[in-house]
C-alpha cells in the first residue's frame, strides 16, 4: 500500500478495493466485509461511515494502523481477534485468542433454547439455563438478554475464558442473572443443581476434520474449544449421558454438533433411553447443525 509513481491518493476506497482483493486471493469468505471492519477499526468509526468517506485519505497514522491489520490478517488471524469483538445475536462480544469466536451457526441454538422456553416454560417464575463450555459467555448472554426472566449458569473449564465471559456479562450489566463457574462439563456444579435447559456448543471436531480446517481456525483460536479426538463424538457422548441427571422434568437439552457427526450423535441419544421428542436441526445451508430433545 505504497503510493504510486504517479502519486494516486490511498483513499478509503482504494484502500478497500486494493484490500478486497488481496484477502480474496488469501482465501476469505468475505473479504470486502473483513476489510471495511478493519478500515473501520484502524479510523476509530463505524463500518457505515465509511460509504461517506470513500473519497477521503486516512491519516498516515491510521494508514500504519491498518497495514498491520492487514499484514496479520493476511496471516491467518481472525478478523473478530483483530478488532477485539464479535458480533453475536445483535450483541456485540469481546473476544481474544482463549475462546472461539462466535458463528452464526450457534443463533440456531440460541433460537431454539428461547423457543423452548416460552412454549414450555413461559409460566415458570424464573426458567433455569445451564449453558457448558461459555467461552466468551455469547450463548449465555443471548438467552438472558432475550428473555429477561431466565437465570443463566454458564460454565468452562478454562479461566481465560471466563474471564472473557465475565468482562462481557459486566459490560452488557447481565452479572446478577448470569452466574460464571469453572467447571469440567458438570463436575463443578453442586450435585442437587437441575435446570430447566441445558445449552452446550462443546468441542466436536474429529482429529481428520481438525487437520483440515483453516488456518485462520486451526493456529488462532484455542485447540481444547475445538477437538474432541478422535472421532468428534467423545465429549458429546458424555454430555449425553450426565445431562439427564441435571435436567428438571421435561427439560430440554441442545447441542450444536458437526453435520458430519449429526447422525451418530442422534443415534447416542436415542441409545441412553433419557430423551424423548430427538430431532436435528438444520443450519441455513442445509446441514445438520443442532440436536435437541426432551428429558424423557
Amino acid at each position: 500500500m505504497a503510493e504510486t509513481s504517479n502519486d494516486t491518493p490511498w483513499t478509503v476506497m482504494r484502500l478497500l478495493e486494493w484490500t478486497t482483493d488481496f484477502f480474496r486471493k488469501k482465501g476469505s469468505e468475505s473479504p470486502r466485509l473483513d476489510a471495511e471492519i478493519l478500515l473501520a477499526h484502524a479510523r476509530g468509526c463505524q463500518r457505515i461511515e465509511l460509504y461517506t468517506q470513500f473519497d477521503q485519505v486516512p491519516e498516515e497514522e491510521q494508514r500504519v494502523a491498518f497495514r498491520e491489520l492487514v499484514r496479520r490478517r493476511g496471516e491467518g488471524a481472525p478478523v473478530a481477534q483483530l478488532v477485539g469483538y464479535k458480533e453475536f445475536y445483535s450483541v456485540s462480544l469481546r473476544v481474544d485468542e482463549n475462546v472461539l469466536v462466535p458463528r452464526p451457526e450457534t443463533e440456531h441454538l440460541v433460537i431454539e433454547a428461547i423457543d423452548q422456553i416460552k412454549a414450555r416454560m413461559s409460566d415458570r417464575d424464573a426458567p433455569t439455563v445451564l449453558d457448558v463450555g461459555t467461552g466468551s459467555g455469547a450463548i449465555a448472554i443471548a438467552i438472558a438478554k432475550s428473555l429477561p426472566k431466565t437465570i443463566v449458569t454458564a460454565v468452562d473449564i478454562s479461566l481465560a475464558a471466563l474471564d472473557i465471559a465475565k468482562w462481557n456479562t459486566e459490560n452488557l450489566q447481565l452479572s446478577e442473572r448470569i452466574t460464571l463457574l469453572q467447571s469440567d462439563l458438570f463436575d463443578g456444579l453442586a450435585p442437587d443443581q437441575t435446570f430447566d435447559v441445558i445449552c452446550s456448543n462443546p468441542p466436536y471436531i474429529s482429529q481428520s476434520e481438525y487437520d483440515e480446517l483453516p488456518t485462520t481456525v486451526r493456529e488462532f483460536e484455542p485447540k481444547g474449544a475445538l477437538l474432541s479426538a478422535p472421532d468428534g463424538t467423545e465429549i458429546i457422548a458424555k454430555l449425553l449421558n450426565e445431562a439427564a441427571g441435571r435436567l428438571n422434568e421435561a427439560g430440554q437439552l441442545i447441542i450444536e454438533l458437526s453435520p458430519m457427526i449429526a447422525g451418530a450423535c442422534k443415534q447416542l441419544a436415542e441409545q441412553t433411553g433419557s430423551y424423548s421428542e430427538i430431532r436435528l436441526i438444520k443450519d441455513l445451508a442445509g446441514h445438520e447443525r443442532i440436536l435437541t430433545m426432551q428429558k424423557a
